[in-house]
């Protein structure tokens, strides 16, 4: 392996090419360190212990800087590390040390997401920037019906209830499967989803429904 290029990233730092191809940025002082310059030849083990034993450490508490700050969906925080110039093996290394630590986890982040944005956002536009920051459609169904079933009101729920109490909804227990799924049809035409309107007949039987 040959450096072929240091290019200035900043005053402190620059990219290291090896065979004319990226490998990783390195603070200026760290290349007199590992005796890199241009046209030198980089032996493999010189090159993995830059890898393992500084750019993944460094990796790690880049990541664990940023989870202080705010919470990250796993998609979110791997693009921001790779945006970071870190090597991909030290990306993946980085994930799965905040992984095994719990710091990262797309179920709470939706579940957190909900808390604060479930009021305001109706279902589809939760359901797209969940989407948007990588969390699987079935994390998003799940805690979508946790969100329901909490007892806290989407804007679509708190339209379905008033649809709901203009019908004189008897509640899940007191009609028949035919009234049911009457009400259930009427709803589906508006536009609501079924997930919506069943999560809302449930909260609404539950005595939770506008005054």
């Amino acid at each position: 392996m040959i450096v072929t290029d240091l290019i200035d990233v900043s005053k402190k730092q620059c990219k290291v090419m090896i065979d004319d191809e990226f490998a990783f940025v390195l603070y200026k002082g760290e290349l007199h360190l590992y005796g890199i310059s241009i046209g030198k030849e980089m032996t493999d083990a010189c090159y993995h212990k830059i890898v393992d034993e500084v750019l993944c450490r460094r990796c790690k508490l880049r990541a664990m800087n940023l989870l202080k700050e705010r919470n990250y969906s796993e998609k979110n925080l791997h693009e921001k590390l790779m945006n970071g110039n870190y090597p991909p093996e030290c990306v993946d290394a980085a994930m799965e040390y905040v992984k095994s630590f719990g710091y990262v986890d797309d179920a709470r982040y939706a579940q957190d997401f909900l808390f604060y944005h479930g009021k305001k956002l109706n279902r589809q536009q939760i359901i797209l920037k969940l989407r948007q920051r990588g969390i699987p459609d079935d994390i998003i169904r799940d805690a979508y019906q946790s969100f329901c079933e909490s007892g806290e009101k989407t804007p679509d729920e708190e339209l379905i209830h008033r649809q709901l109490e203009k019908k004189h909804f008897p509640g899940l227990e007191s009609c028949t499967l035919e009234e049911k799924n009457k009400f259930l049809r009427s709803l589906i035409q508006k536009g609501f989803s079924m997930d919506a309107v069943l999560c809302a007949m449930q909260s609404f039987a539950a005595g939770i429904g506008s005054n």
